[in-house]
């Protein structure tokens, strides 16, 4: 703790028993057991089930219009035999066919009644003339307010306008009374206490931009702005305040820059704040920095300074992703963050505005001493607690300082439920101030001490975590980008300057670890940017092809008996040169593919992963296992690489999947000889230098760039491939396995085929989906890379009774994304990989024209369309599970949208092909979701997320029927298929005699 802070302790500690002996035997409502709101708040707090069920129930509610959706819904949360669920919603959920449903129905009805009561006691109008009336009511009690509209997620730019206007709908309803308003404070003129204005309103930026990403800066604050600027140039007509809210972490840095643009932009009105969350670890700094250029702009500023309100979502996201965690992990951390920061923030006083938002009486009564202590005039602080909770705090703060402010939600009920969901879950929180104070009843020293001395407490009965042990370390999925940090947007473009410097070259062929030049070459080139060649590849005939199966034959007999600890570590080896050299491979991508920043990104960190889960899982299957435990005898089995390995890879995974396949067979031993698709031949080459670095010995990887009309054949046929390791199209798979059949003279063994062959993946679209998840998921897995994965959804199956909304909302965020380069981070969907991929594209955008009603079909400009190899995007409506566009893979950004009456029929239709990868289920319903999970027959099916994206490991991934044959990559059971099990038998009995071994069936 500081000295200036710790040496107030004692006035803090006495303000605090004041404030306390103030609002004495009070409770807030929401902690009132006389009401229902009450009770669901102490059966939450008693009840950790209940809470996550109640919760989610709360949720889903908005969604279910129909009684009998109602009943269903409230039976599935809440027909547990669990005693602690309440009552009155087990008994409504029991008795739904009591009386032909009648007392279900009363039940029901009492019940959303009840919870949208709930959620009004949070809400202060879900219309403009209710919201006026309301801030009415707060004035007359003595409390300014500050406005904020709910509906926080915009899907498209349609919501995002729609969004601002509800606040310049609201301001005229506003405009039409605050001139009535009498000052509070009791001051003459217009101002509150003599120096705030009237009008006070808060916004979510990221709600004024769909398009809103951290990679791309500048354009999501120019987004921001066309939609921000009209509704604080209103604000400012009114004479009234404008707070820019911090929302997720992804939004800091672009939330700042707004709040610098626009307050250069009108240096001379001053009335813009801005928000900063103590719960970051970031926050001194971020503070520091915004005070310091609002020195060096010589401007005026404000803060409201709050905990944060996303600490669940930011943890979670932060440990799936591999990242730091940004926020702290004890509450008494934020709290003594705060602390240091509301100081600072007072401290430079003379040029920024502080806004103290918070209910916690220790945090409190700690800024009213150290404002005191430091002489900070009335006017440059005050307080601000949240509409509908802790009443008794916001009377008590009333009446020692005067100046509260009550932050007031306002709008539909539908967005206002995850609002209430977020309140709800932070007032139940076993570290909630409120909590503890009002509902737990703590003691009262305990909550005034020092944040400090209560870490110190906590910390002090933690159990210490062991030392990591020594070795090789679990496998954890390397961290994906995080354009949060600066270093991560600067380096992209580097990257792409350093290997643009470096294109165009002549692209050799590598065997027995020698370059080999060919005379036949193909241009592999730029999609967006057709006139710019990456490089000029080498074409392997059958010549070059026999030679490097000869030389991997070679190879073979030598790499087979290393063992599996050296041949891990050369994986492990091969992972580093790649985390080394990251954004150079993944640039690569976006220049000879047209991936995105993030897609090029994870691509390559798919690859590192690969790299690093077979380098454990094959330490683990190269330890001999015992079977049987006969005295006598000794039996083991073991593992021996089947041989010379052919790796036949794609294009649109060209890194990944490439070094999966390769890197699986390396390490069980079999040499490789590796065709990459000529689309991507130059990133296939970058496994040769990653392989060099890594030391592997000469023949055991050799890179064969080729066309599959020459040499493809005769790799597959040849005699001493043992192994054929294949990612393509269904047809090319269905061919190779029938070919590997056929025993070619002088071959020795049956050859083994893993072939992953493609799909036609389905999204379900239950009828109480969150559509903010749903339709942004169902566009990423659509569209995100051209829809040119296997796993895209290239089929959403929506229920009847959520078909209009679902569609209207997609096709709007559809027309909202932005389509270009891909080198471009601004841009959301590019050109495809080739001109062949575009012909094929353009042919099923035809045939989904004739067969459906086009929906939505967006094209680039003309000037793009002329130098690169763009697709429109598509959408068609009116299809059935009969039309050739819901049964043939397109691979390409052409989605299907197909209606379902019920979950029946919507599991039959996404069933119905003969793929099955990967599928993807939008559900509020555990019933349904339950369903899918035995129902939803795929490789990979994914609960309310989208489809594309799997993890090594997480998400072992590959299907069946007509999607593959063979285990799942990335998975426990992949490296058994580049494996033949051997077991040796010894007798260990001589003349009677036998060494009992440690677990022998033997006498105790």
């Amino acid at each position: 703790m500081t000295t200036e802070i710790s040496s107030l302790d004692p006035r803090i500690l006495a303000r605090g028993r004041e404030f306390f002996a103030s609002i004495s035997g009070e409770s807030p409502s929401v902690f009132n057991k006389g009401w229902w709101t009450g009770k669901v708040m102490d059966w939450a707090m008693k009840n950790e089930d209940f809470k996550v069920q109640m919760f989610r129930f709360v949720d889903v509610l908005p969604y279910l219009n129909t009684s009998e959706s109602l009943s269903r819904h409230i039976e599935e949360y809440f027909a547990g035999e669990d005693s602690n669920i309440p009552d009155v919603l087990k008994w409504g959920a029991t008795k739904t066919k009591i009386g032909g449903g009648l007392v279900a129905k009363v039940l029901n009805k009492t019940i959303r009644s009840n919870i949208e009561s709930m959620a009004r006691q949070f809400i202060i109008g879900q219309q403009a003339k209710e919201a006026v009336k309301g801030i009415r009511k707060l004035r007359k009690d003595g409390f300014a307010f500050v406005l904020d509209l709910l509906g926080e997620a915009t899907v498209s730019e349609v919501e995002s306008a729609a969004y601002r206007d509800g606040y310049l709908e609201v301001l005229d309803a506003i405009q039409k009374e605050y001139a009535k308003w009498a000052p509070l404070g009791g001051d003459k003129g217009e101002l509150d206490w003599g120096h705030a204005p009237k009008i006070n309103v808060a916004v979510k930026p990221s709600a004024f931009y769909s398009q809103s990403k951290p990679v791309d800066i500048d354009g999501t604050v120019e987004g921001m702005m066309a939609n921000i600027e009209p509704v604080f140039r209103k604000v400012m007509d009114m004479g009234g305040f404008l707070c820019i809210d911090m929302e997720q972490l992804k939004y800091k840095d672009c939330t700042v820059e707004l709040y610098k643009r626009l307050r250069t932009k009108y240096p001379d009105y001053p009335h813009l704040g801005i928000v900063f969350q103590a719960y970051l670890r970031s926050v001194d700094d971020d503070v520091r920095g915004f005070l310091a250029w609002a020195r060096e702009v010589n401007l005026p500023v404000s803060i409201r300074l709050v905990k944060g309100a996303y600490w669940d979502y930011e943890t979670v996201l932060a440990k799936q992703n591999g990242w730091p965690v940004p926020v702290w992990t004890h509450k008494p951390e934020s709290d003594m963050a705060y602390e240091r920061v509301a100081k600072m923030i007072m401290e430079n006083h003379d040029i920024c505005h502080f806004a103290c938002a918070s209910h916690n009486i220790r945090t409190i009564s700690a800024v009213m001493e150290m404002a005191g202590e430091m002489g900070v005039p009335d006017d440059k602080y005050e307080f601000q607690v949240l509409y509908g909770m802790a009443e008794p705090v916001r009377k008590g703060l009333k009446n020692v300082a005067k100046r509260v402010r009550l932050y007031c939600p306002y709008g539909d009920l539908l967005p206002g439920m995850a609002y209430l969901v977020r309140r709800l879950l932070e007032n139940t929180a076993n570290e909630s101030f409120l909590k503890q104070t009002f509902a737990d009843e703590a003691d009262m020293d305990r909550l005034l001490e020092n944040p400090e001395a209560t870490l110190r407490r906590q910390l002090e009965g933690k159990c210490v975590a062991p030392e990591p042990e020594e070795g090789l370390q679990r496998f954890d999925n390397h961290p994906m980008v995080d354009f949060t940090v600066e270093a991560e947007r600067l380096a992209f473009p580097g990257a792409l300057e350093k290997v643009r410097a470096t294109l165009g070259r002549k692209v050799p062929l590598f065997i027995d670890g020698q370059d080999v030049e060919t005379d036949d070459v193909i241009d592999s080139y730029n999609p967006a940017k057709l006139e710019e060649v990456i490089g000029t590849v080498c074409q392997a005939g059958v010549t070059e092809v026999d030679r490097a199966v000869e030389a991997a034959s070679a190879a073979y007999l030598s790499w087979r008996d290393v063992s599996p600890q050296e041949r891990a570590e050369t994986l492990l080896r091969a992972a580093q040169y790649l985390k080394d050299n990251i954004h150079e491979y993944s640039v690569l991508q976006t220049l000879e593919v047209g991936k995105q920043w993030d897609q090029a990104h994870a691509d390559v960190c798919e690859a590192i992963d690969f790299m690093e889960y077979y380098a454990r899982e094959m330490i683990r299957l190269g330890e001999p296992r015992r079977m049987g435990h006969a005295p006598g005898e000794m039996s083991h089995l073991f593992y021996q690489g089947k041989g010379v390995a052919a790796v036949i890879a794609p294009w649109n995974f060209p890194l990944a999947i490439s070094v999966g396949m390769v890197s699986a067979a390396i390490v069980c031993g079999c040499p490789v000889v590796y065709k990459p698709s000529g689309i991507s031949s130059c990133v296939g080459r970058g496994l040769v230098d990653m392989w060099k670095a890594a030391g592997l010995p000469d023949g055991v990887f050799n890179y064969c760039p080729g066309r599959g009309s020459v040499m493809g054949d005769h790799l597959v046929d040849h005699p001493d491939v043992a192994v054929i390791a294949f990612t393509g199209s269904m047809e090319v798979g269905l061919r190779i396995q029938e070919r590997a059949a056929v025993v070619q003279p002088g071959q020795q063994h049956c050859k083994r085929v893993i072939a992953e062959m493609g799909g036609k993946n389905a999204v379900i679209i239950d009828d109480d989906a969150d559509l903010d998840e749903a339709v942004l998921g169902v566009l990423y897995a659509a569209f995100g890379f051209q829809g040119q994965k296997c796993s895209a959804c290239s089929r959403v199956v929506v229920l009847d009774a959520i078909y209009d909304r679902f569609v209207e909302r997609l096709t709007e965020a559809a027309e909202s994304i932005k389509l270009g380069p891909a080198e471009n981070p601004a841009n959301y969907m590019g050109p495809v990989a080739d001109k062949g991929a575009q012909e094929n594209v353009l042919r099923y955008v035809k045939i989904a024209e004739q067969e459906g009603t086009v929906l939505v079909k967006r094209e680039v400009s003309d000037d793009l369309k002329a130098t690169g190899c763009y697709v429109p995007l598509t959408i068609v409506g009116d299809i059935t599970r009969e039309h050739r566009i819901a049964q043939e893979e397109v691979f390409g950004p052409v989605l299907s949208v197909m209606r379902a009456k019920d979950m029946d029929e919507a599991l039959d239709i996404a069933n119905s092909t003969r793929f099955a990868l990967t599928g993807a289920i939008y559900s509020r319903s555990p019933a349904n979701l339950e369903r899918a999970y035995r129902e939803f027959r795929v490789g990979n099916l994914y609960l309310n997320k989208h489809s594309v994206g799997a993890l090594v490991e997480r998400h072992a991934f590959g299907g069946f029927k007509m999607s593959g044959v063979g285990s799942k990559s990335g998975g426990p059971d992949y490296l058994i298929q580049f494996l033949d099990p051997r077991l040796v038998s010894e007798n260990t009995m001589r003349r009677g005699f036998a060494p009992i071994e440690e677990g022998d069936d033997w006498f105790v």
